[in-house]
């Protein structure tokens, strides 16, 4: 089964994965390591990634965009109205992004570099 689009849900330790195909169908959902998902991503045909907005996720969305993949970040508060009703848990959260992701009039968040990220980090210092 090909996969077409790709929510994932990041946290400190283990990853969510939530897929779909071409038609819309579940293509799968998996739970990864931190390292294991450059390799997962690595092995995958490029696909639409979309990742919940912070600061982590611009890392990771560089690391993926490396690939081949067309990473979209989505602010939080864009996700949380694809969210099931009393599933509060990152399997629900992923596959919300998956669905917000496909949206045609959904807002993006520019990826930033990591020189870009950087300079944000000494500018709130001060």
């Amino acid at each position: 089964m090909e996969v077409a689009t790709i929510g994932l849900d990041i946290s400190k330790h283990v990853f969510h994965i939530h897929s779909v195909d071409g038609q819309g169908q579940v293509a799968g959902r998996q739970r990864l390591r931190r390292g294991e998902i450059v390799s997962f991503f690595s092995s995958l045909a490029p696909c639409l990634v979309g990742i919940e907005a912070c600061a982590t996720a611009h890392h990771w969305a560089r690391e993926i965009r490396q690939f081949g993949h067309d990473v979209r970040l989505i602010p939080p508060a864009y996700v949380k109205p694809y969210v099931r009703r009393g599933a509060k848990n990152d399997a629900a959260d992923a596959a919300a992004i998956c669905e917000a992701v496909t949206r045609p009039n959904m807002r993006f968040v520019p990826i930033k570099s990591g020189e870009n990220q950087g300079f944000l980090m000494l500018h709130r210092a001060r």
